[in-house]
């Protein structure tokens, strides 16, 4: 999908090709037909096109205020206590097959307070079962 676009006062002159840095602007000419041509990998959207154009035909706010595009949608491993997005399934299974262990789906504010929970209750389980050798 290009954001570059001319409105109706375009007349063809070129002036936005033969003007372009990024040489993102050329054009075609077939029989009778010219056809301007945009490759938005090359444009470094320098607006050197816009300020050219003696026709202000060249429609920059496209290129400027251009929509995201959705380029791919993967499913997310949440926190399994507050339920903040932690990563994706595919990262996962990516990194468990790396790992020796499987990841703990926790955020890390709840990752600290399991680690906190679990000390306290190896120190007070130690604690209770010397109390009750005596």
């Amino acid at each position: 999908m290009s954001f570059f676009s001319v409105n109706n006062n375009c007349n063809g002159c070129l002036a936005c090709v033969q003007n372009c840095p990024a040489n993102a602007l050329s054009h075609r000419d077939e029989e009778s037909r010219r056809t301007l041509l945009h490759n938005m990998s090359l444009c470094a959207r320098c607006g050197n096109c816009w300020r050219i154009c003696p026709q202000k035909a060249v429609q920059f706010d496209g290129i400027l205020n251009g929509a995201w595009d959705e380029v791919v949608t993967m499913e997310l491993i949440h926190c399994t206590v507050c339920g903040e997005p932690l990563y994706t399934d595919g990262f996962k299974t990516a990194l468990t097959g790396k790992l020796d262990y499987s990841l703990e789906t926790l955020c890390p504010l709840h990752k600290k307070t399991f680690s906190l929970d679990a000390w306290r209750h190896l120190a007070f389980d130690d604690r209770t079962d010397e109390g009750s050798e005596r």
